[in-house]
């Protein structure tokens, strides 16, 4: 007993023994790929004596010959010690290996047959390696023929099957090679959309939801779209469209959805933080649906020191709902910014839809009615009514961190005396942004902003629609919309013009941080060839689980605007 206390005693004083690795690959020649993938077939040995290594020798050339058999290397030379250890290290198994020739494909064919050998798509891009003249990898060859598999499964070739799947190698002759022979059988076709009872809602307007025809041919893209514009819907908790091969009758399937009604309202709230506008509190109300006709409606409010904001509305489907829609609008602003106070009141309606080419569009019709004070040397009231045009379009390859995409974004919107407004006013605001990511850590971002308003007199026009810049969105380096024109106080009144440049580079040095260089170009004002400002900086980005957040140093390099060393803050997508 004694004996076995002190041996106990023993192994726990001595972790190095229990924890290190004690088999050691070494390889001849430059083959990474080999070294690891031995390594990792062979796993981690650990705890073990000299005597007990030796035991354990050959099973380790033989996981290592595996390891290098699936990378095309039939016949290496391998060896094997032991090297005894001392008192803190421990044994070690030395496997030494020297790859030799490998195995080099000589002849890949790839052929289809049945209905599937008239579908451009379905050969389309597949997986180019193991091509003639590779070293074989099991792995490449694997990935070929689940790809066929899988793409035959996706594109509704359910009864597809392999004549011939073989990989014929010549260890001694050093050769390789590969035969897929695959009969697809007819594609299947998607049949009548049905929806189980109990949904509640109108079934023409479900029905709306469904993008493709019955005797379309299958695709699983078109039946998980279904699901994700259900969902997406905002009336339902879960959605399940079953769309089983097994249920088809001669070779149509009938789709079957399953719906579970979520519940009538959500509220929610949140706080936020940013430069611009310092802390912030958004509270939102929602009524998902009013009626079997899909109809909601909400209240949403933002709070900030210089902003406070009370809006709701009123949303009717369209078709397609899951793009298209009427909304009625009515809504409160009040803001005191530089030294430049207005309350604004709207009602409007908006009608989106989505074009054919993957443009949003939004015709509006909205009334305004706002009270200003700038600096309290000028002193207003508008009244507006606006009809407008807003085109936008947003491509990206993530909503909430994309490494690439763009947003492109236009908004016209004017007033005629002529038409219940007080004065005529063609205001106009264009947004471009570009974002693309080079060898996975280095990111590109390009900004570009152009906005102008034309009117037959300036000074009657409100302080929402003129421009400023400044702040976290525009020209950082300065504050929060003090970039305009000024009175002859040094008031800022806004201006007719703005023009707005920014390239960022981003470089991402741990999962999920990157840092951040800037400049920063532009300006609010009355004539275009006036000067601009400009702003450089250094930045932190953190992509938390709700998006990106941003810390940026800027400094402002127009000190006659205004320009100096500012902290900025913000967060939200970054297209």
């Amino acid at each position: 007993m004694c004996r076995r206390v002190l041996l106990a005693l023993a192994i726990l004083a001595s972790p190095a023994l229990s924890s290190a690795q004690q088999v050691v690959v070494q390889l001849e020649g430059d083959f990474p790929r080999l070294k690891k993938n031995a390594e990792a077939f062979i796993g981690d040995v650990e705890g073990r004596t000299s005597d007990n290594l030796r035991r354990y020798a050959p099973t380790a050339v033989d996981q290592a010959k595996s390891a290098l058999k699936a990378l095309g290397y039939y016949k290496p030379d391998m060896g094997w010690t032991v090297e005894e250890g001392d008192g803190d290290e421990p044994a070690r198994l030395i496997l030494n290996i020297t790859p030799g020739e490998p195995v080099r494909v000589i002849s890949r064919v790839v052929e289809i047959r049945g209905a599937a050998e008239s579908d451009s798509r379905f050969m389309r891009e597949l997986p180019p390696n193991p091509a003639e003249g590779d070293v074989l990898d099991h792995g490449e060859y694997s990935a070929l023929r689940d790809t066929l598999q899988a793409r035959a499964r996706r594109r509704g070739y359910f009864d597809g099957k392999f004549i011939t799947h073989t990989l014929e190698v010549d260890p001694d002759a050093g050769t390789a090679a590969i035969t897929l022979i695959y009969e697809s059988g007819e594609r299947y076709r998607l049949g009548a959309v049905t929806f189980s009872e109990g949904h509640y809602f109108e079934t023409s307007l479900l029905q709306q939801f469904v993008t493709f025809e019955p005797g379309t041919p299958y695709h699983s893209d078109e039946v998980a779209q279904l699901s994700r514009d259900l969902s997406n819907s905002g009336y339902f908790s879960g959605v399940d469209v079953d769309a089983a091969p097994s249920s088809a009758v001669d070779g149509v399937i009938p789709v079957q959805v399953t719906l579970n009604q979520r519940e009538r309202r959500s509220v929610s709230a949140g706080v936020g933080f940013s430069t611009d506008v310092g802390p912030r509190f958004r509270g939102n109300w929602r009524e998902h649906w009013i009626n079997p006709m899909g109809h909601s409606r909400g209240a949403e409010t933002e709070l900030s020191a210089p902003r406070q904001n009370l809006s709701t509305w009123y949303e009717l489907p369209l078709d397609p709902p899951m793009t298209d829609l009427i909304r009625f609008t009515a809504g409160y602003q009040r803001e005191d910014i530089e030294n430049v106070e207005s309350e604004l009141f709207t009602l409007g309606q908006q009608w989106q839809h989505e074009l054919d080419s993957g443009w949003l569009q939004v015709l509006s019709l909205t009334w305004e009615g706002e009270r200003y004070n700038i600096g309290n040397d000028e002193t207003g009231t508008s009244s507006l009514l606006l009809p407008g045009v807003g085109y936008s379009k947003i491509h990206a390859n993530s909503a909430l961190d994309p490494s690439r995409g763009y947003r492109l974004q236009l908004d016209i919107k004017g007033s005629h005396r002529a038409a219940l407004s007080d004065v005529d006013i063609l205001h106009v605001n264009a947004l471009a942004k570009v974002l693309f990511t080079v060898a996975g850590n280095h990111r590109f971002l390009a900004r570009g902003q152009f906005g102008a308003v034309a009117t037959n007199r300036f000074e009657d026009v409100p302080p929402s629609l003129r421009f400023f810049a400044g702040g976290d969105q525009t020209v950082r380096g300065y504050g929060y919309e003090t970039l305009s024109p000024e009175n002859d106080n040094g008031i800022p009144v806004g201006g007719r013009y703005l023009m707005v440049g920014s390239a960022e580079y981003q470089y991402q040095f741990a999962d999920r941080w990157r840092t951040a260089v800037f400049a920063d170009h532009g300006n609010a004002v009355n004539d275009l060839f006036d000067p601009l400002a400009s702003g450089v900086g250094i930045g932190l980005r953190w992509i938390s689980p709700v998006g990106p957040l941003r810390l940026d140093i800027a400094k402002g390099l127009n000190p006659e605007f205004g320009g100096d060393w500012r902290l900025h803050f913000s967060m939200g997508p970054e297209l």
